[in-house]
C-alpha cells in the first residue's frame, strides 16, 4: 500500500521553469520525476512504479512472442564499434571515455554490435536459427539540445531486440512477428499510434517503420493520406513528380535584377519585366551547404525551403551538415551571395543535389553567378547536371500522396517505437556466419527493433492528461485506486484504513491519502494531479453510510454504500468496460 503520510512525494503548485511540454510539466509537478542535469532525470517512487509497469507490459509481450531476454553492460569497448564504423559515424552524439590505462570505451547508444557478437560466440549452424533476443537497458546519447523532459534526454531506457535469420524471407517473418508484438504492446499501454514508413538512418538496413503517438507537441512530423492510409515520417515521404512536358526551352538568358534579395522581390521583377505569368515555384533556390568538409548545392523550387533534417536523413555517410558561412564563401569567390546558380557548380568543384521536383528537362529562373543578375530558361540537363536527386524540400499539407495522388495531411507525434530490417550490415562487419544445409558458410541476416520505455511514460502522459493533471490508464498507473480520507473525525480514517486493506486483499493496488494535516481541497487537487484511474473519497457522507467514487478520466462521480464499498469498487475497477479508464 502506498501511504501518502510516508510516501516520498511532494507535489508542486507551480510549473518548472524549463518545462516545454505538458508531460514534463505534470510529471515534475505530480512528483514523478526530478531533473538532475540537462537531459538527465531521477525517478521518484510514483514515477518508477509507472515506469516499471510499462517495462512489465513490454517484457510480457516480448516473452509472449517467443523472444528471449538477455542483458548487456552500458559501458562498452571501442573495438566492435570501430569494426562497424560507428565509432566515427555517431559523431558527437556518442559518449566516449577512457579507463585509467588509456583504453577507449563508450556508453552504449544502441547494442547491435554486442548482440551480433553474442550470437557469433554461441551459434554456428543454420539449425540454431531463427533467433530473436532482447534487452531492456539504459542508453546514452549526447543530445546537443536535451528538451521536453524525458522525451529527449541524454540518458534513457530502451527495449532493443534483434532477430537472426538465414535469409530475407526469414527476416520478413521475424520482422512481422515484432511488428505484431509492438501493436499488442502499445494497445495494452493505452497509446493511440500510427505506423509510418521511416528512414533507417545511422542504423543502416532497408525497410524501416516507426510507431508514432500523435501529439501536438511531438518532435516528429509525419504525413498521412486519409484516402489510402499511406503514412510516412516526413524524412521518408516520397515526392510525387511527373516528367517535364513541353517545348524545348529557349536559350539561357541573363538579365539585370538589382535589389531582389528575396524570392518574392524576384517574382515581382520577373512579372514586371517579362509581362506576367511568373510565380515562386518557377524559380530555383541554390542552398549552399557544407557536408562535413565538402561543399554541396541543394536545388529546390523557390516556393520551398530545404528541410535539413530530411536532407540529412537521405544524405548517407555525412556526419555534419550546415549552411555556408562567410568563411566558406571566401573559399569560393565565384559564388555571389543572392545570385547563385547551378550552371557553374562543376567549374567551382561543387556537388549538386536536387529535390525530385527539379526534373530533367525542366527550366528555371535562378542566379547568374554575377552580382545583380539572374538568368531564365536555365535548364536541367543542358545548362547544369544534377549529381544525385534527394528528398530535400520541406513537406507540406496538401502535397500529393505517392500512392493515390490524394492530398496528404500533416500531424505531429512522439516516436515510441522503431523497427528495421538491418540485413547483413553488422553481421558482415563482425563476421557473423553459420553453416547452411550444405555445410557452406552464410552471413546471417538481422533485424533490429526498439521501444522507448522511459519515453513511453511521457507519451502516455501527453495523450491522456487534461487541464487538471495526469490521467493514467489502469495498466500502467502506479495504483488502481486513490483512497482519500478527509476531515478530522477518526472514524473516517478508521473506515478508510479498513477499506484500503479490503481492496488490497482483493488484489487491487491502493494509494491511501492518510495524511491528517492537508485540507480536503488540497487532497482533491493532489489526487487529480497524480492521475490514479479511480478516486474514492471517505468524508462527511460517511455519516449517511455513503462514499464517493470518481472516475479520473471522465470526471464521473457516484455515491456508493460504505457497507458494500469493497465489492462495488472491485467490480467497477475490474470490469471489462472500465479496464482502461
Amino acid at each position: 500500500m502506498l501511504r501518502m503520510s510516508t510516501l516520498l512525494l511532494r507535489t508542486l503548485r507551480d510549473d518548472p521553469a524549463d518545462a516545454e511540454v505538458a508531460s514534463h510539466r505534470l510529471l515534475v509537478r505530480a512528483g514523478y520525476v526530478r531533473r538532475i542535469s540537462a537531459g538527465i532525470y531521477s525517478w521518484l517512487p510514483l514515477g518508477y512504479l509507472t515506469f516499471r509497469n510499462i517495462e512489465r507490459v513490454v517484457r510480457e509481450e516480448m516473452d509472449a512472442a517467443g523472444f528471449q531476454e538477455v542483458h548487456f553492460p552500458s559501458m562498452l569497448p571501442k573495438e566492435p564499434y570501430e569494426e562497424t564504423n560507428r565509432w566515427e559515424e555517431y559523431g558527437p552524439d556518442l559518449f566516449r571515455l577512457k579507463d585509467r590505462k588509456g583504453n577507449d570505451y563508450l556508453l552504449g547508444p544502441t547494442h547491435e554490435e554486442m548482440f551480433t557478437l553474442m550470437v557469433k560466440g554461441e551459434y554456428s549452424s543454420y539449425k540454431d536459427l531463427p533467433l530473436s533476443i532482447y534487452q531492456i537497458q539504459t542508453k546514452f546519447r549526447d543530445e546537443p539540445r536535451p528538451r521536453s523532459g524525458i522525451i529527449r534526454g541524454r540518458e534513457f531506457v530502451m527495449k532493443d531486440s534483434y532477430s537472426f535469420d538465414m535469409d530475407e524471407a526469414g527476416l520478413e517473418i521475424s520482422y512481422q512477428k515484432h511488428r505484431e508484438a509492438y501493436v499488442k504492446t502499445f494497445k495494452r499501454l493505452g497509446l493511440s499510434f500510427n505506423i509510418v514508413a521511416a528512414m533507417a538512418g545511422a542504423m543502416g538496413g532497408s525497410k524501416s517503420e516507426e510507431f508514432l503517438a500523435p501529439c501536438p507537441t511531438g518532435e516528429d512530423t509525419y504525413v498521412l493520406c486519409e484516402k489510402c492510409g499511406y503514412a510516412a515520417n516526413v524524412e521518408a515521404m516520397v515526392t510525387k513528380t511527373s516528367p517535364y512536358v513541353g517545348d524545348a526551352p529557349a536559350a539561357l538568358e541573363v538579365f539585370d535584377s538589382p535589389n531582389t534579395p528575396t524570392i518574392d522581390s524576384l517574382v515581382d521583377l520577373l512579372n514586371a519585366k517579362f509581362g506576367g505569368g511568373y510565380s515562386a515555384d518557377l524559380t530555383l533556390k541554390n542552398v549552399m551547404l557544407m557536408a562535413d568538409e565538402k561543399a554541396i548545392s541543394v536545388l529546390v523550387p523557390g516556393d520551398r525551403e530545404v528541410d535539413l533534417k530530411r536532407l540529412g536523413a537521405n544524405l548517407s555517410g555525412v556526419q555534419e551538415l550546415r549552411l555556408f558561412e562567410d568563411a566558406d564563401f571566401e573559399k569560393f569567390p565565384g559564388l555571389v551571395k543572392g545570385y547563385i546558380g547551378p550552371q557553374d557548380a562543376k567549374k567551382f568543384g561543387i556537388t549538386i543535389y536536387a529535390d525530385p521536383r527539379v526534373v530533367p528537362g525542366s527550366h528555371w529562373v535562378t542566379g547568374a553567378n554575377e552580382k545583380d543578375k539572374h538568368a531564365r530558361f536555365v535548364t536541367n540537363g543542358r545548362d547544369f547536371d544534377v549529381d544525385a536527386y534527394l528528398e530535400a524540400a520541406e513537406v507540406r499539407a496538401g502535397d500529393l500522396c505517392p500512392k493515390c495522388d490524394n492530398p496528404v495531411i500533416i500531424d505531429r507525434a512522439i516516436e515510441i517505437g522503431h523497427i528495421f530490417q538491418l540485413g547483413r550490415k553488422y553481421a558482415q562487419a563482425l563476421n557473423l556466419t553459420v553453416l547452411d544445409q550444405n555445410g557452406k558458410s552464410q552471413v546471417v541476416t538481422m533485424g533490429s527493433y526498439g521501444i522507448g520505455v522511459s519515453r513511453a511514460v511521457a507519451a502516455i502522459a501527453e495523450q491522456t492528461h487534461d487541464e487538471i493533471g495526469l490521467s493514467w490508464p489502469r495498466e500502467i498507473a502506479p495504483a488502481d485506486v486513490h483512497l482519500v480520507a478527509t476531515g478530522k473525525d477518526e472514524a473516517i480514517f478508521e473506515t478508510a484504513e479498513k477499506l484500503a486493506h479490503e481492496l488490497e486483499s482483493k488484489g487491487l493496488r491502493v494509494m491511501f491519502d492518510d495524511r491528517k494535516e492537508p485540507s480536503a481541497g488540497v487532497k482533491f487537487k493532489d489526487a487529480e494531479l497524480i492521475g490514479i484511474p479511480y478516486i474514492v473519497i471517505v468524508g462527511k457522507a460517511l455519516a449517511e453510510g455513503k462514499l464517493e467514487l470518481r472516475v479520473r478520466k471522465s470526471g464521473e462521480k457516484s455515491e456508493i454504500s460504505a457497507a458494500t464499498a469493497g465489492e462495488e469498487i472491485y467490480s467497477i475497477v475490474t470490469s471489462a468496460s472500465s479496464i482502461t479508464a
